[in-house]
Order: structure tokens, then C-alpha cells, then sequence
């Protein structure tokens, strides 16, 4: 039986971005995740350490957002979502979505956005 966990609208302060300015100021990004699993075990025993915990898998995304620095909002998914992989082996695959709001160019927008999917 499978399930998906869903954390929306994480928002985090990073150092993420092509332009020097971008490094060294930093700016907010937000994430979505979307983490599937089977979740049989889970609803028959009712326990944290038979589902992914969803603290941790916040902790995991701070972490690489806060902590680390890439000039590419792809980079960043991407080692969300393999990151995440390696740390809940009950995931099946993980969907991420890096949102950027404060983009540096000409124009109005709510944000730019990359989404990306990885599978066990």
C-alpha cells in the first residue's frame, strides 16, 4: 500500500545562485517534498520507525540549503532528493520542488521554480 508524505512550503535561508551578489547576501528559497512509501507497515503497527520521519526529512533539506552553497537551483533539488534517498531506505522515490522568489532580473514573478523526481 503506498503513501505519500508531503512537507509544503519549507522556507529556509540560503547562499544559492549564479551572481556574486546572490553568494554573498543570500535570499530565502522555499521546498516542497513529496516522499512515497509503503506505508502497510506503518498503518499495522502504528510506530515512527516503521514510516520516514518527516522531522528528520526537514532537517535533511535545512541542512543542505543552509549549510551548503551551489551557483544551480537543479544542483540543489538534486541533492535534496538523493540526499534524502540515502537516508530513508523505506523511500521509494522523492519528488522535490526549489522554489526561488527572490529572483535578481527585470520583471514580476512569485518565483522561478525547479522540480525534480528520483526512484530507488
Amino acid at each position: 500500500m503506498n503513501g505519500r508524505i508531503h512537507l509544503k512550503n519549507m522556507l529556509f535561508y540560503g547562499y544559492h545562485g549564479d551572481l556574486a551578489e546572490e553568494n554573498r547576501l543570500g535570499q530565502r528559497f522555499i521546498v516542497d517534498l513529496a516522499l512515497t512509501l509503503d506505508i502497510a507497515e506503518v498503518v499495522r503497527t502504528d510506530a515512527l520507525e516503521s514510516t520516514v520521519d518527516y522531522v528528520r526529512a526537514h532537517e535533511v533539506c535545512r541542512q543542505l540549503v543552509e549549510d551548503e552553497q551551489v551557483r544551480m537551483i537543479e544542483t540543489l533539488a538534486a541533492r535534496i532528493a538523493e540526499r534524502l534517498l540515502v537516508e530513508f531506505p523505506r523511500l521509494s522515490s522523492v519528488d522535490v520542488v526549489v522554489k526561488k522568489p527572490g529572483v535578481p532580473m527585470k520583471g514580476v514573478l512569485d518565483y522561478v521554480a525547479v522540480e525534480t523526481s528520483r526512484t530507488r
